[in-house]
């Protein structure tokens, strides 16, 4: 047995006048993308100048209006990142960088020379508060903690001072989640009020999970008790920075803001540390997809995916929401059919508002195409082999023929797993339009009977060429129509007993050139066996005779070849 005694159980808050469960996110937040810091310095292989500028773009170019670029103090590398970028101009005016740095002089002296000449910055500074790092780590009381965080607040005071553009200050209680919460409010009250936060120059107060140390609901209360402890709320911008060591970041990002955050700080896709950040792209998909306007422009995933795998060089899961290449996909039977029938639905009734069970969002929205979301294995049914033939081919088959077909692309895939669209018209076509043998229409004829008093009671006449094991033949026959005529013959002619039980039919595609497909569902009355025949032709009676040779080949019919 897992020796689980050797841990215990963080401790909850007792918060009984929590209001956030009653709550619901109604807009975007700020969102601070640390992608060039938090997530390069995870990469196995970080990123090089060259592909940083390149994700700073991109970032850009999504809508993000805070970027954090680095620690300019502790690495060349960034600091000559960062010089690039403001030497280049290549900051929009609209756009705050943000640069981190402990609470120590001479990496805060370092930080506002990387700084130098651009018009804005967000200056965050950080140290751990926890009662763990506080007790192994620094064997600090609180007092000396809080010590630090107001120098380092007054230091980079100091320094803004004679900066010619605009410093914002971040302060991180890092570890908040291990925090005790009286003495995290004390600390970020000290930092509030030696920066001389207002109204009009606010500080962001930024509250870390930066390990994960339980459910979700614990982070948004701690976020909640803050957000209604703090003195002069209207002068804080409440910040969260949340990684997913549970696997719950987007979880605890989004109870949070319920809880009073006003700014979220992840990644792309959720890089980072350990199991990583918050994936931000995540939390605003999920926004999109409840009428929400997530304030980025991320109706683009496969870019987005393209440049992230470039300059990462970390692939995306295939189960990603959103953006894996399985997500909009159908593997289930029931799913598919489900998916099927809400596409048909949305498109009957013209509808503007998005409902197709199992899709949570329209593919077509981030763009993605409809192709993947059906795919066939030994899982699939009947709902999303017939998806395939519409979607891809333009085959609409009848419903009582799903199942007959679906049969035989099943014994395909339990045989060989996934099967591609191709492989399954290719079947379709080996089943149904190329059922050419023994039996093969070549030619019809057709004549109007109408005021025929020899007629009698049929109103057509038929005369149609065929080969039989290869060799030609011709019979003529009567009847009410032209199907019903061909089906006289064709009893008359070779002996069946069989019978039409339904007849549908359709374009496959408009214009002068379009083809028509019909379909034939004929049993043979004296054994009882029933199938479907289909044929094709630019003209539809054709393509009904050549489903109906289609189908009295697929039951053998044809004694003594």
């Amino acid at each position: 047995m897992m020796n689980y005694q050797k841990y215990r159980r963080n401790p909850v808050i007792d918060y009984p006048e929590r209001e956030w469960p009653g709550k619901e996110i109604e807009k975007a937040p700020i969102w601070c993308s640390v992608d060039l810091r938090d997530g390069n310095q995870a990469l196995v292989d970080p990123m090089v100048v060259e592909e940083k500028i390149e994700m700073f773009q991109y970032l850009v170019k999504l809508g993000f209006k805070e970027i954090e670029v680095g620690f300019p103090a502790a690495s060349q590398i960034e600091f000559d990142f960062l010089r690039h970028l403001i030497e280049h101009d290549m900051i929009p005016d609209d756009v705050y960088v943000q640069v981190l740095t402990q609470c120590r002089e001479e990496l805060i002296a370092r930080t506002f020379e990387s700084i130098q000449g651009c018009k804005q910055a967000i200056v965050h500074i950080y140290n751990s508060t926890s009662t763990l790092q506080r007790d192994v780590v620094f064997h600090m009381d609180r007092p000396h903690i809080v010590d630090i965080a107001v120098k380092g607040t007054e230091l980079v005071k100091k320094y803004a001072a004679d900066f010619p553009g605009k410093i914002v200050l971040e302060y991180s209680p890092e570890s908040f989640t291990g925090t005790e919460l009286d003495f995290a409010l004390e600390i970020c009250t000290a930092v509030q009020k030696t920066w001389g936060a207002t109204k009009e120059n606010p500080i962001i107060i930024n509250l870390p999970s930066t390990v994960e140390m339980n459910t979700p609901n614990v982070y948004a209360d701690q976020i909640e008790w803050m957000n209604r402890h703090f003195e002069n709320r209207e002068s804080i911008i409440l910040s969260i920075h949340p990684h997913n060591d549970r696997g719950t970041g987007v979880a605890s990002a989004e109870l949070a803001l319920l809880a009073g955050a006003e700014r979220v700080e992840g990644t792309l896709f959720g890089n980072g540390e350990r199991t990583g950040n918050v994936d931000v792209l995540n939390i605003a998909y999920n926004m999109f997809s409840q009428g929400i306007n997530p304030e980025l422009e991320i109706g683009h995933i496969n870019e987005i995916i393209d440049i992230y795998e470039r300059c990462c060089k970390i692939p995306i899961h295939p189960r990603h929401p959103y953006a894996g290449k399985l997500v909009f996909t159908a593997f289930s039977g029931s799913h598919q059919d489900a998916i099927n029938k809400g596409v048909q639905a949305m498109k009957e009734r013209k509808s503007e508002i998005w409902q197709v069970p199992y899709l949570p969002i329209d593919p077509a929205d981030i763009g993605r195409e409809y192709e993947p979301i059906v795919r066939i294995n030994s899982q699939s049914g009947k709902g999303g082999v017939a998806f395939v033939m519409d979607t891809y081919f333009g085959f609409k088959l009848p419903k009582a023929m799903h199942k007959e077909f679906a049969n035989v692309i099943q014994k395909i895939s339990e045989k060989q797993g996934e099967v591609s669209p191709q492989q399954i018209m290719d079947n379709f076509k080996r089943e149904y339009l190329d059922q050419k043998e023994p039996l093969h229409f070549k030619k019809l004829r057709i004549e109007d009977l109408s005021g025929d008093v020899e007629s009698g009671e049929f109103d057509t006449k038929v005369i149609v060429d065929y080969t039989l094991a290869g060799k030609p033949g011709t019979f003529d026959a009567v009847g009410n129509g032209p199907i019903d005529a061909v089906k006289r013959g064709l009893q008359i002619t070779f002996g069946m007993n069989i019978r039409v039980l339904d007849y549908e039919e359709h374009a496959l595609q408009n214009g002068s050139n379009a083809q028509a497909a019909a379909y034939i569902h004929m049993m043979d009355a004296e054994s009882g066996r029933v199938t479907y025949g289909v044929g094709v032709s630019s003209n539809i009676t054709r393509a009904s005779v050549r489903a109906m040779f289609s189908a009295v080949n697929r039951l053998e019919l044809v004694k003594g070849v």
